[in-house]
């Protein structure tokens, strides 16, 4: 049987012989006044206990959101770095695609390049050789022309001109030899 503090202070004992009145009525006092102490304490517990329940119920519901959020936000991570990983490889895909198509070009106009020069090569080896033909087909008649006429008569001809076919054929040499590719020999016309 359960009783609570006030039951207790209102208990009245029979009277007889034995104990003495003022020792159980103090002793009663001291048990009423600790058993109060102890159902405040318990009273203070049980809403302690009520407040932990409902902190326990909330961590637990954070803890389950927290649990959760780590998951989403793994799953958000691991599908950034395969969206990156994938972005980077698109991108590596095409640069790797419009080097090849610069470098495709670059051979191309590099080629064009080299054969342009070749023509231009051919058609100067072929200027200068029509150059030296009338140059030397000049020279053939001058020179009959020359010996016949007295030392005092002979046309007079500027220094640069007698002396122009030297450097003519040394131009020839000269531009035939520019802009050959390493390894190669200069064409003569």
């Amino acid at each position: 049987m359960s009783l609570t503090p006030v039951e207790i202070r209102h208990v009245r004992l029979a009277r007889g012989v034995g104990y003495k009145r003022e020792a159980v009525d103090r002793l009663l006092a001291d048990v009423v006044e600790s058993f109060e102490d102890v159902w405040r304490d318990r009273a203070d517990l049980a809403d302690r206990i009520e407040t932990l329940h409902g902190d326990l119920q909330r961590f637990r519901e954070m803890e389950s959101i927290l649990r959760s959020t780590l998951v989403s936000a793994e799953s958000a991570a691991a599908d950034l770095r395969e969206r990156a990983r994938h972005e980077a490889q698109i991108i590596l895909d095409e640069a790797r695609s419009e080097a090849r198509a610069v470098t495709r070009e670059s051979q191309r106009e590099r080629d064009q390049l080299q054969q342009e020069s070749r023509r231009i090569r051919s058609l100067l080896g072929s200027a200068l050789a029509a150059f030296n033909e009338v140059a030397d087909d000049s020279k053939a008649q001058q020179a009959p022309s020359v010996t016949d006429q007295p030392a005092a008569t002979a046309p007079t001809t500027p220094a640069a001109d007698t002396g122009s076919l030297p450097l003519l054929e040394d131009t020839q040499e000269h531009l035939l030899g520019l802009d050959e590719p390493a390894g190669s020999s200069s064409r003569a016309a």
